[in-house]
């Protein structure tokens, strides 16, 4: 059983900065892809970023944060973030942290549907 406990979110002025935080736990997280979505009012799930099993600088991000948000993971500590940079008030959502299913796997999914594994969320409200 995989858990993810998310943390880190808030309310934060347009321009700000938040960075977000996914603590892992139930197997070995340095082997598994990981991700972030988002999901804000009356919208679908939408994805955000993600990383591959090693860290090694294989990122993927929507084009709506692309250059604002970082993604980045610490196999030590089990843990994956995300940086949010120039927050704006569109980035407002629920963000929700996803670990993939694939033991080493170089391929960076961007569907939710190919992650099992979800956290409960956590909230980013961005004020104009």
């Amino acid at each position: 059983q995989v858990q993810l406990v998310e943390s880190g979110g808030g309310l934060v002025q347009a321009g700000g900065s938040l960075r977000l935080s996914c603590a892992a736990s139930g197997r070995t997280f340095s082997s598994y892809g990981m991700a972030w979505f988002r999901q804000a009012p009356g919208k679908e799930r939408e994805f955000v970023a993600t990383i591959n099993w090693s860290g090694d600088g294989s990122t993927y991000y929507a084009d709506s944060v692309k250059g604002r948000f970082t993604i980045s993971r610490d196999n030590a500590k089990n843990t994956v973030y995300l940086q949010m940079n120039s927050l704006k008030p569109e980035d407002t959502a629920v963000y929700y942290c996803a670990a993939d299913g694939w033991r080493y796997s170089s391929r960076l999914r961007l569907t939710s549907a190919e992650y099992p594994y979800w956290g409960q969320g956590t909230q980013v409200t961005v004020s104009s």
